[in-house]
């Protein structure tokens, strides 16, 4: 046998000092690897707890909104009613009761088409506005796991 192949296979070629260097430079790199995957995974779920947060809040404060805008449509409908019932007490005429009639039909049908407008608008608005945080945390953490 040549002198290098008995190098090969013989015991002395093993280094047990070598051995115990690779095995903990390869915990090193596990453990390393392990710490960044939970630093990733932590920062996720803080930043999905933060979305919720503000989601909540955004669909708590967007719902009181849109309460108080139709609290306003109701009471504006509420005053359009009354002012019409006070016109409809001083009418001398049929005509003049015909008139009145047809132009608060046309006030009251103008002004229900622009509230329910205004109110679809606000909706769709708080809608985006909900969905907003958490679509924005799940874009960044789908981003950081394509980094990792």
């Amino acid at each position: 046998m040549a002198h290098g192949t008995e190098e090969m296979f013989s015991f002395s070629a093993f280094d047990p000092m070598k051995l115990g260097e690779r095995l903990r430079d390869f915990a090193g790199q596990g453990a390393s690897q392990s710490s960044e995957a939970y630093a990733r995974m932590k920062a996720a779920t803080e930043e999905a707890t933060m979305a919720v947060e503000s989601t909540v809040h955004t669909a708590q404060s967007g719902s009181v909104e849109l309460g108080l805008k139709a609290m306003e449509a109701f009471r504006s409908n509420a005053d359009l009613s009354l002012s019409h019932m006070q016109a409809l007490l001083g009418v001398k005429s049929a005509s003049e009761f015909f008139e009145l009639q047809t132009s608060f039909i046309r006030r009251q049908a103008e002004a229900t088409v622009e509230q329910a407008r205004s109110m679809q608008d606000m909706a769709r608005q708080l809608a985006e506005d909900v969905s907003r945080p958490g679509k924005d945390a799940a874009e960044k953490a789908m981003a950081n796991f394509r980094t990792a």
